[in-house]
């Protein structure tokens, strides 16, 4: 029974999902001709939803984020997304069922002067089974303690508003508020 309802809940999102195209950009909104250089990166990252709760990625900074990350060479983006979902929280079988949205980050490149730093992240509605292994992540990963977890939207969104407060240059808090908020103001049925 409990499946049923998860597809079911899902099913609303599916269709509600392709009134749900977002397109953001976040960050320099214009680039001059005083950067010589554009950096990118191309990212994806997962939205899961069951029992009315988001599976996110929680940190010891206190903030939220969608599981997913950047697509490495010779891979595509549905294979990335499925092993980024299986790096960060260990769920080893994602279906991708379709894209909802992209943000893209625009900032001054930190490590190369005058150039501009591009973040181009591509979001997935997806689903998951309770299949399960061990966490894989990264060493910074690992420092900042990326822990799954189920949460309520909302609740998610007040706690990553807490950790902005504190962690000001975090500025994937603010990309990944912006479709905490979109999925929460378009589509507030399902919840």
């Amino acid at each position: 029974m409990e499946n049923e309802s998860i597809t079911s809940t899902q099913g609303i999102i599916r269709e509600r999902s392709i009134k749900m195209q977002f397109n953001k950009l976040l960050g320099i909104q214009e680039c001059d001709s005083s950067h010589k250089k554009i950096n990118t990166r191309l990212a994806v990252r997962a939205v899961i939803l069951q029992n009315n709760n988001l599976l996110l990625v929680h940190s010891n900074l206190g903030d939220y984020k969608f599981p997913g990350g950047g697509v490495e060479q010779e891979e595509g983006l549905i294979e990335a997304l499925i092993r980024e979902v299986k790096e960060e929280t260990g769920y080893t079988e994602t279906t991708v069922l379709e894209k909802i949205g992209v943000v893209t980050e625009r900032f001054l490149d930190e490590y190369e002067p005058d150039s501009i730093f591009e973040m181009t992240s591509h979001y997935y509605l997806c689903e998951i089974t309770e299949v399960k292994e061990t966490q894989q992540l990264d060493d910074y990963e690992l420092e900042q303690e990326y822990t799954p977890v189920w949460i309520d939207i909302e609740e998610a969104l007040a706690q990553n508003e807490k950790a902005l407060e504190m962690h000001q240059d975090s500025r994937w808090i603010h990309r990944e508020n912006y479709v905490l908020q979109e999925l929460l103001k378009r589509s507030i049925s399902m919840f």
